[in-house]
């Protein structure tokens, strides 16, 4: 068998979610920053996209984190976030599979106990500081974008459920953030499917009665996901992030528990140096620390910290070939969701 051409892919998962890297063979992507060069793969040729995010090499589940040369002075590399329905700016899990995916196979050089990697996003400049021991990234920490509110108590209409509330807000993409109770629901694994289909129901009711744009980066201007929430009595949270298609996310979500910090701040619930704990509907844990205040476009923000640990577990080597009929990927209703063909 000839290879001619080749993309190789690390397998990671962080908290069960998967956040493969695309570690050689990428094609060059117009841009002069990371934010153009996502536009580009989102509005210009997504080809890349598809062939690493849908069938027949890789199911909903899959996310492929594309690593770059980063184009911010200091950083030590770039990523961009491919996902089935379009490329995303930050992602607290598969950030922390990039971190751990650069540590571990040595291409940014790791010093124990503690190196420091700053990463370019489309969001904005990440920096991370990542446990070491023995040649292994045992957690990282992510020193997040500023997260703000952009509503709270929003109210959607829906025909399903009637008018329910939830709070718009923004840690690295867009959230809408909604009581799981108001649609009826647990979060347990044997709701998954039934979350997935209200979150993406919802979210696709919310772009014709919520308009968002983040202040500083204009093209950031939809709400990349809903986020279903159960306050526990201890004060953690444990969270449910849906995505387009139709499926739910296995991490407790870094972006999303940035927002919720942002959300509780507003609220008058949090301030510096408090700690929550985001617990996923497998039971993924991440910490989530509110590190200060600041400001993003004159609306008040919050600096978050999100910790987790992320897992190499493989290595994978996609061939290039001209020939190949699904070169641009496929996705069908029986495991994308009802919402396939909507992509």
């Amino acid at each position: 068998m000839i290879f001619d051409r080749s993309l190789d892919i690390l397998l990671v998962h962080c908290q069960g979610e998967s956040g493969n890297v695309l570690i050689g063979g990428a094609p060059e992507i117009p841009g002069a920053t990371v934010l153009d060069k996502m536009n580009h793969l989102n509005s210009v040729d997504s080809s890349l996209r598809l062939f690493v995010t849908r069938e027949p090499r890789a199911q909903v589940v899959h996310t492929t984190n594309l690593l770059l040369e980063p184009t911010r002075p200091g950083a030590d590399a770039a990523f961009i976030v491919l996902q089935p329905d379009m490329a995303h700016p930050m992602s607290g899990s598969n950030c922390i599979c990039v971190v751990t995916a650069l540590l571990e196979t040595g291409r940014v050089p790791m010093v124990e106990p503690e190196t420091l990697v700053r990463l370019d996003t489309a969001a904005g400049l990440i920096t991370a500081r990542a446990r070491c021991e023995n040649g292994r990234c045992l957690s990282v920490s992510l020193d997040n974008v500023p997260a703000f509110v952009w509503q709270l108590d929003q109210v959607i209409e829906t025909p399903k459920w009637g008018a329910i509330t939830g709070d718009i807000a923004f840690g690295g993409v867009f959230y809408a953030q909604i009581d799981v109770d108001q649609i009826g629901l647990r979060i347990v694994p044997e709701a998954a499917r039934a979350l997935a289909e209200a979150g993406t129901e919802i979210k696709a009711l919310l772009a014709d009665q919520v308009q968002v744009r983040h202040p500083e980066i204009p093209s950031l201007d939809d709400i990349a996901y809903v986020m279903f929430r159960d306050y526990q009595p201890d004060g953690s949270v444990l969270t449910c992030t849906t995505l387009k298609p139709g499926r739910v996310d296995r991490s407790p979500c870094g972006t999303g528990s940035s927002a919720n910090l942002a959300i509780l701040h507003a609220r008058g619930q949090i301030q510096t140096g408090d700690v929550r704990i985001s617990r996923s509907i497998i039971g993924g844990i991440f910490t989530a620390e509110m590190l200060g205040e600041t400001t993003v476009g004159g609306r008040p923000a919050v600096l978050p910290r999100i910790t987790g640990q992320g897992y190499v577990f493989g290595r994978q080597q996609l061939r290039l070939d001209e020939a190949d009929p699904f070169a641009h990927g496929f996705a069908m209703s029986d495991t994308w969701g009802p919402q396939v063909g909507e992509l």
